[in-house]
């Protein structure tokens, strides 16, 4: 496996977040955003890929993950929307990165399409696995196929303080069991899962988790410092810079979607793509594609 480089530690927002910075200084700035429930080891393979191209890189953990760190006790540990894309804005502005290329998937491709959509200046183009991932939290009660729905048992596990104790009593086991069917196809070893799973012993980690599965379905109120980006996100804005995206074809959480579903949500230039035999952790799962994708945006060949 692929050594990542060593973590630096920058405050940002309401913050401090380890993240990996490589790359030449002044070449041009790409952020890799990661998910839930893995780490910035998903980028392992990519991150080497796109330094050979000459860019700077920036892999931040998100909040509850890993090193990262709350700056103050009473910060809500909120993991809502508005929080993963207040986090990546603050953590551009204290890298004095003025526009990056940004990229991401699940909770990371949350953040991204958050600052891509509200402050789509600071993005250079960007990459977001399951299209348009930007929660609509007042349709949340709203139910999907049977087939959907059961895919979201852990998010309704989540709502329950059964599943607040099921989380803190073994969290490994159960995002073991996530990456395990998320992935079908995926044949990720013992010490993939056991370098990532380090992260989650963040002690926010639980706390963060729980309130973001509660909160995107309007059940628990959201930080109040962050209300104003959620009430421009409750109106489900427009992406109007270069994307991509992409969905697994064997994703086995969020089923892939042909890019109509998605079109109305993207006002700028946008490719969509159904990845055959990935799962829903593509850049660890297919780095090289993935990587690829990214300097498709860094070189500006979406237009």
């Amino acid at each position: 496996m692929t050594a990542m480089p060593p973590l630096q530690h920058i405050r940002a927002g309401v913050l401090d977040i380890a993240h990996v910075d490589a790359g030449p200084r002044d070449g041009p700035p790409v952020v890799l955003m990661h998910g839930f429930p893995y780490d910035i080891h998903a980028y392992a393979e990519v991150l080497p890929r796109l330094v050979a191209a000459g860019c700077r890189v920036v892999v931040p953990c998100l909040r509850g993950f890993g090193p990262t760190r709350f700056l103050h006790a009473d910060t809500p540990r909120s993991g809502e929307q508005a929080a993963l894309g207040a986090d990546l804005l603050a953590l551009l502005d204290a890298l004095a990165i003025p526009r990056a290329v940004l990229a991401g998937y699940d909770w990371g491709g949350r953040g991204a399409c958050v600052v891509a959509a509200l402050w789509p200046e600071r993005c250079r183009g960007l990459l977001s696995f399951n299209s348009y991932n930007i929660q609509a939290i007042a349709k949340a009660m709203v139910p999907d196929t049977p087939e959907n729905e059961r895919s979201l048992w852990y998010q309704y596990y989540f709502h329950s303080e059964r599943g607040r104790a099921g989380l803190a009593q073994d969290r490994r086991a159960l995002c073991r069991l996530l990456w395990r069917t998320w992935s079908p196809t995926w044949a990720f070893d013992d010490a993939a899962f056991d370098r990532s799973a380090a992260a989650f012993d963040n002690p926010d980690f639980v706390d963060v988790v729980i309130h973001s599965y509660r909160h995107r379905f309007g059940l628990v109120p959201g930080d109040p410092a962050l209300a104003g980006i959620e009430a421009r996100l409750a109106l489900q804005p427009a992406i109007t810079v270069p994307t991509l995206t992409f969905d697994g074809a064997d994703d086995g959480v969020r089923p892939p979607a042909p890019a109509s579903q998605h079109a109305h949500r993207f006002s700028g230039p946008r490719v969509h793509a159904v990845v055959p035999g990935v799962g829903h952790n593509m850049p660890q799962e297919v780095p090289a594609l993935f990587a690829d994708a990214v300097l498709r945006l860094v070189r500006g060949e979406v237009v």
